[in-house]
């Protein structure tokens, strides 16, 4: 008997559905192979056009002005000095600094420039740089203009550039105005731009580490700019303060070289206090006790002893004391000097104040744009001061009684604290105007062992402290030259007399009357630019809590 037709037709409907599900699900996945497929070759595609175009603008090396490189834009190969040593490319590469004094028209041959991107906007057609170079910003234009300037080429510099980048960047001189840069009567319109150092991404933003403090807006805390140092330092105030520290460095130098002082390098590793005291780094020298110089004083009566007659030295010094305090360093840059005298110490402070008065005349006369530069973000007002030879020294006991009679409490032979320094200050610049002075006449208590005592009065000393704006900046005085009371000062404070009896016996072979002084150079540019830390006036500064980077 045959099978009910209703039957076979519904058997073969399911089969037929099963095989219609498979086929699709055959299509399905053909199609998804297809697309894969089309993927794939397009992300392939894709690879080598990027490999392509890294291949056009990464690797590039500028060696010959004879034979430049056919790209207009792009990565350098890392610098390696590939360049002929005597002529280099052949290209003459101008400072940003420069161009403050340069005419458009001067530009119509071309000038190449190294500078940092600082910021980079891309505006339809256009790309506009500011290129930042020391203290000069100028800005960059690249305009489209096949083939000079491609769409490819604006792009990339968009991309690229990361703030902070270093670039190479050729092009013509125009005549324009400027607001957001410090040239601005002109901007370089680009022909060629190299990435020469390519910046990561950047801890903090120098527009807002160079905001001024009353100024609404993101500002950056201290302690992070001095652990991004070398990125803080790109600050144009920050950069103008490291200059002006060399500045008074340098005005010391010259002054004092100019009078016959003879510049001397003291070593820092010795086997004693040089100041007394515990304030020292001590260390393990092979197997000996030693430790790192206070101060190069020892050494400078030493020279004075060797018939010198007059020295200075620029050099770090070391104080281990535990002061977290706004104007505190334990290593900073000591100005020295010690000379012969011939019969009072005040030739010592005689020669201090003309000292002085040339550094901040110097100053005023040729750093100008710096102090300019400072201003903008760290407001000061100038210092005052009289000429040579007429700023105000007073004896310790005038500036004790200023200080009772303005309602301070503080005893005859008491040393001055932070608050009390400033208050004298303030005093003298009330009764006499000026920001300068000198305070002569210590208490001996409070001067160190090798300080000369008083010949009325041995609680007194013939030492003197110089200030700018209240604050203490150099400590200095007559030294005791005869070798029977040094040793005996010495023994009387506690010192090993064991530990500097070379110092000692310099005296037993005759030595001059002599004095002199120790500046604290980071301490000088901080109250001369009325500065609120002598952190901002310190290269990579040292203190109790940081000994990094």
């Amino acid at each position: 008997m045959s099978e009910p037709q209703d039957d076979v037709a519904g058997a073969m409907s399911a089969e037929e559905k099963k095989a219609m599900r498979e086929e699709k699900k055959r299509q399905k996945e053909a199609e998804k192979a297809a697309k894969a497929a089309r993927k794939a070759e397009a992300e392939a595609e894709a690879a080598k056009m990027a490999a392509d175009l890294e291949a056009l603008t990464t690797g590039i090396e500028f060696l010959s002005v004879d034979s430049v490189p056919e790209q207009l834009y792009g990565s350098y190969a890392l610098i390696q000095s590939k360049v002929d040593p005597e002529n280099g490319s052949g290209r003459s590469f101008i400072t940003v600094e420069s161009l403050r004094t340069t005419s458009p028209a001067a530009g119509d041959t071309g000038v190449w420039v190294r500078a940092r991107v600082a910021n980079v906007r891309a505006k339809g057609r256009c790309a506009f740089l500011v290129l930042r170079q020391m203290r000069a910003t100028v800005q960059a234009v690249l305009n489209e203009d096949p083939p000079r300037v491609s769409k490819e080429m604006i792009k990339w510099s968009s991309k690229e550039l990361t703030a902070e980048s270093m670039v190479d960047v050729y092009g013509t001189l125009k005549a324009a105005d400027i607001k957001s840069c410090s040239i601005t009567h002109l901007e370089i319109d680009v022909q060629r731009i190299y990435l020469v150092s390519k910046a990561d991404p950047l801890p903090f933003l120098l527009e807002d580490a160079s905001r001024p403090e009353a100024e609404e807006g993101v500002h950056v805390l201290r302690d992070t700019r001095l652990d991004n140092r070398a990125l803080d330092l790109r600050v144009p105030a920050h950069k103008a303060i490291m200059r002006l520290q060399a500045a008074v460095s340098a005005l010391f130098r010259d002054h004092l070289a100019a009078r016959d002082f003879i510049e001397i390098h003291s070593p820092k590793l010795i086997s004693g206090a040089s100041e007394g005291g515990a304030n020292v780094f001590t260390l393990d020298y092979f197997g000996l006790p030693a430790c790192l110089a206070q101060s190069p004083q020892l050494y400078k009566q030493m020279a004075i002893c060797a018939d010198f007659e007059r020295v200075f030295e620029v050099a770090p010094v070391f104080r281990a004391e535990n002061s977290n305090t706004h104007r505190h360093l334990t290593e900073f840059i000591g100005l020295d000097l010690e000379m012969a005298i011939d019969e009072h110490y005040y030739e010592v402070i005689r020669t201090l104040d003309r000292m002085f008065v040339a550094i901040f005349d110097g100053l005023k006369e040729k750093y100008e744009l710096d102090l300019e530069t400072i201003q903008r973000q760290y407001p000061f007002e100038p210092i005052q001061y009289k000429p040579a030879g007429q700023n105000v020294v007073l004896h310790f006991d005038q500036g004790v009684e200023m200080l009772r009679s303005a309602g301070h409490t503080l005893g005859d032979f008491d040393d001055l604290n932070t608050e009390l320094e400033r208050a004298l200050g303030g005093l003298v610049k009330s009764k006499y105007g000026v920001d300068f002075f000198i305070l002569s006449r210590f208490p001996s208590a409070i001067r160190p062992f090798y300080t000369m005592p008083a010949p009325d009065d041995p609680r007194y000393s013939n030492s003197f402290d110089v200030f700018i704006r209240g604050e203490e900046i150099v400590s200095g005085a007559q030294r005791i030259h005869d070798a029977a009371m040094l040793s005996k000062r010495a023994s009387e404070l506690g010192i090993d007399v064991d530990s500097i009896k070379d110092y000692i016996n310099a005296f037993r072979l005759g030595a001059p009357p002599h004095g002199g002084a120790g500046v604290g150079l980071e301490r000088v540019v901080m109250l001369y630019l009325a500065l609120p830390n002598v952190r901002e006036a310190c290269l990579f500064a040292r203190d109790p809590k940081r000994l990094t980077p």
